[in-house]
């Protein structure tokens, strides 16, 4: 079987999910190639001597000319690969593949491939957005054999929309590395944003004293609007009377990283913002308190990465978060309220039954989550029942 995954920009859990599902499937013998901007695949290392890399540049925005261009690339890669299933995460990148596939013509004994399509994000805000999220919805939908969501909201979406064959996506997180087998140390978190004793370095000695520093409360991920850490923001000015005061630390980088710098030296905040990370895994062993205050979400992988930590979790009751979580492995709230945000990351900061409780909670509900074997096996079986 030949597979072609379809993504678009992306240096996040998309990227991460396709290239662990085309990683997977090379492993199995299953041949397997992906489309998509020629960042992301730098970003992410997709080129690979198991895994064919093609550029086809997919942006975030609809551009009529460029999408045009889009599509005949598209084509052009799919009837020269001639892929079994075509699989295309986002549902910009499915709308675009579900118009591509349907313009190559079959050659001889090989079929127009079978188009999977997995969608990860909800409709954004804004009217003209909405709309445009509409079209694209109803393009994918109509065009794949299968659509795989992240969420069961996404998947009523999909079948109101015409869906033929609607499933939950399995995504998993990176397997954490074995304990010493980490890789090289990352750089230790950034100087606090006020004159107060910083947060402590990464690793393992930051935390052997958690009694005897300053608590740290961590938010990781992109920072752009569905992600919410405006609101995070304005809860952290409400528990600045905690002593010691806590340190919030902010891992990712993105559009808003500006924007939020201000928000933050206007709030007097003792934030850092310590940029894009490969030891998430250190920040969460670090943290006393991890917190996720998304808008939207769909299967996290960075809160399945705080669950297998055994971190403390507070986050919003949004998307596939519960699904997640379950009701006892987080303190969840409303999106959007900074009150009940700041009331929660309180209450586990000042009470340590709860706090370990959580901890617990979170390791048992860790060893429920998919693995990375888990995902792939799904989307092969996937592949299988489509073909048929």
């Amino acid at each position: 079987m030949k597979v072609a995954f379809v993504l678009g920009t992306s240096t996040g859990g998309i990227a991460r999910h396709v290239k662990m599902l085309a990683d997977g499937c090379a492993a199995r013998g299953v041949q397997a190639a992906v489309f998509g901007p020629a960042r992301t695949g730098r970003d992410i290392g997709l080129s690979g001597a198991h895994v064919t890399f093609a550029p086809a540049e997919i942006g975030d925005r609809t551009r009529v000319l460029g999408d045009l261009r889009t599509i005949a690339r598209l084509r052009r890669l799919l009837a020269a690969w001639r892929p079994d299933v075509v699989h295309a995460h986002g549902l910009r990148a499915g709308a675009l593949t579900a118009v591509a596939t349907s313009l190559v013509r079959p050659a001889g004994y090989a079929a127009r491939p079978a188009l999977v399509v997995t969608v990860h994000n909800a409709p954004p805000a804004g009217v003209l957005a909405a709309a445009t999220y509409r079209v694209l919805e109803l393009t994918a939908a109509r065009g794949a054999v299968s659509v795989l969501c992240v969420s069961p909201d996404l998947e009523d979406r999909m079948r109101a929309a015409g869906a033929r064959r609607v499933g939950r996506a399995v995504v998993a997180a990176p397997a954490a590395p074995p304990v010493g087998a980490s890789g090289p140390a990352a750089p230790p978190v950034g100087a606090s944003a006020r004159a107060a004793p910083p947060a402590p370095a990464v690793g393992a000695a930051a935390q052997t004293s958690r009694a005897s520093r300053r608590p740290v409360v961590l938010a990781a991920g992109r920072l752009a609007p569905q992600k919410g850490f405006g609101t995070l923001l304005e809860a952290a000015a409400r528990w600045r009377d905690i002593r010691p005061e806590p340190v919030l630390v902010i891992a990712g980088a993105g559009p808003l990283e500006a924007d939020l710098r201000r928000k933050a030296a206007s709030l007097g905040l003792a934030v850092q913002f310590a940029g894009h990370r490969r030891d998430v895994q250190a920040l969460l062993d670090m943290a006393d308190v991890f917190v996720l205050p998304s808008r939207w979400e769909g299967q996290p992988l960075v809160l399945q990465e705080a669950l297998r930590a055994g971190a403390a979790i507070v986050a919003t009751r949004v998307g596939g978060v519960a699904a997640l979580t379950g009701e006892r492995a987080a303190l969840l709230v409303p999106p959007g309220d900074p009150e009940r945000l700041a009331a929660a990351v309180r209450s586990v900061l000042t009470d340590p039954v709860l706090a370990a409780t959580l901890r617990e909670a979170a390791a048992g509900r860790a060893r429920s989550l998919p693995g990375e074997d888990d995902a792939v096996a799904a989307a092969l079986a996937e592949y299988a029942a489509c073909r048929r």
